[in-house]
């Protein structure tokens, strides 16, 4: 039973990663103009790049406890 919790929530991190990654890609960033030479990350965009990073903790993190577990 919990080795089943722990594929669901890293099978719903891998899918989560997969698509903040996607609208991540450079050049047609949400809110990032063409004429654009600033390279910082302001508003939605700033938060999908932290989620981002928190997804990819917990996929990691529950990839190593299917693992073990």
């Amino acid at each position: 039973m919990m080795k089943e919790v722990f594929q669901v929530l890293q099978s719903t991190s891998a899918i989560l990663v997969i698509i903040f990654v996607l609208l991540q890609v450079r050049g047609t960033g949400l809110g990032r103009g063409s004429n654009s030479s600033s390279f910082t990350r302001r508003g939605i965009e700033k938060l999908i790049f932290r989620l981002t990073f928190i997804v990819t903790a917990l996929f990691l993190l529950t990839s190593t406890i299917v693992l073990f577990v």
